[in-house]
């Protein structure tokens, strides 16, 4: 049996892991009203779980994507995603800072996977040229995940509470796994069901070291002698805290600017990932068509990610200046976040486009890493800097912005395939 784009099914496969990784994640934000008033927590102990996910996030990222380079995409998706699926079940019997946070951390060390884990597969799945546009897909889905989970969460939680609330959406992941299994048998080349055609366009359309140097493992140390590779971790380091500014705080925001209760969050807090969704696949398709046109993965890049940052800095500008109604925050930050995604569509495609094989879901995962740091760092800020006003937050992650962005200038001359000496 054959089955007509193939490529096209696993890529799809890994956005819907994403969407529930987000539903998963996005629940105690939303539920958090209800979830503080009955345990009488405070803005600080959201704080505190929020990085102690963020640490075991950020450890996540490293360990799981040298996992995937190990056990390869097939099963480190499997024990990623069954993992972070029963943690979220186990928040239903947390009664307190400390077991909500065991929880956390589990949750977070568990859902990193899922991005080294796509960027690997997509290094395997796809040609150079659709790569961009297959990241841009996976992304979309934490964008889609990021839509449902506000008003699916707020209508499970008026119907069942928190702790059923909880155990549902943690139980979204056996439905995937099965799917997974039988579709993502093996790699291209050896994958039963992969027309010859389709083989043919992923394996000549991907750089002849990709297919030579697959079982080579460089070392971290290896890897980071690299220059290159510093441009993926510094540029993520600026990059990341805007996306999870608005992911972790947004729910909060809306409550103590507007006083928002659970039900009107769930009709606010998803208008902006419909921005993201559309960033995600608008960077991706922009990016794609540039490699076709002018045949340079250096200019394409550089040029996608500079015009996301334009977006992203008008935006963030625009929040502090414009945004006086719920309304208009909403959709400021739409305008914010589908700059975002557009340009980190293509940072995130950064490690396989410098490296081949099983260093790529090193790279991706460190690089991770790294940007969950400055995550954790701004986490600890928020409650400090905001107690009068969100504006100093939304000045910082602005000025982030071009430092992200020059980044990849200064450190990767040019983005293009790092030759590795023989070891």
């Amino acid at each position: 049996m054959k089955m007509k784009g193939l490529r096209w099914w696993i890529i799809g496969l890994i956005f819907l892991a994403t969407v529930i990784n987000y539903i998963d994640r996005t629940a105690i934000s939303v539920m958090w009203p209800g979830i503080s008033e009955e345990l009488g927590f405070t803005k600080y102990h959201y704080a505190i779980m929020l990085n102690v996910f963020m640490v075991a996030y950020a450890l996540g990222q490293s360990l799981s994507g040298r996992m995937f380079d190990k056990i390869g995409t097939r099963m480190g998706y499997v024990v990623s995603i069954m993992v972070w699926g029963a943690s979220t079940a186990l928040h239903s019997v947390a009664r307190g800072l400390i077991s909500f946070s065991i929880f956390r951390a589990m949750l977070g060390l568990s859902e990193a996977g899922n991005w080294p884990g796509a960027v690997k597969s997509n290094a395997e799945w796809f040609p150079i040229k659709e790569r961009a546009i297959a990241q841009g897909i996976f992304n979309a889905g934490a964008s889609m995940g990021s839509v449902i989970a506000p008003p699916l969460i707020a209508m499970l939680y008026v119907g069942y509470g928190w702790r059923v609330t909880f155990f549902i959406v943690g139980s979204l992941v056996l439905i995937w796994v099965i799917p997974w299994l039988i579709i993502n048998k093996a790699t291209p080349n050896k994958h039963p069901w992969l027309s010859d055609e389709e083989r043919d366009h992923i394996l000549e359309g991907r750089q002849e070291r990709d297919i030579k140097e697959e079982g080579k493992v460089l070392s971290l140390s290896e890897i980071l002698s690299h220059r290159e590779s510093w441009a993926v971790l510094v540029s993520r380091f600026f990059l990341e805290p805007i996306w999870w500014l608005f992911v972790g705080w947004m729910p909060i925001y809306l409550a103590d600017k507007y006083g928002f209760d659970v039900k009107e969050i769930g009709f606010f807090a998803w208008v902006p990932y419909v921005g993201a969704g559309l960033g995600s696949l608008a960077g991706g398709w922009f990016s794609g068509r540039l490699i076709t046109k002018t045949g340079s993965v250096d200019k394409a890049r550089k040029t996608t990610i500079s015009i996301g940052a334009v977006l992203m800095f008008l935006g963030l500008v625009a929040t502090i200046l414009m945004a006086n109604t719920p309304e208009k925050f909403v959709g400021i930050v739409a305008l914010v976040l589908f700059g975002f995604q557009f340009s980190i569509s293509n940072v995130q495609t950064l490690p396989s486009d410098l490296f081949s094989g099983k260093s790529v879901g090193t790279l991706a995962g460190f690089g991770g890493t790294v940007g969950v740091l400055s995550v954790i760092l701004m986490n600890f800020l928020i409650p400090v800097i905001t107690q009068e006003s969100y504006t100093p937050a939304f000045v910082a992650i602005a000025l982030f912005v071009p430092l992200g962005v020059i980044a990849i200038y200064v450190l990767c001359k040019k983005i293009e395939p790092i030759k590795i000496k023989n070891h």
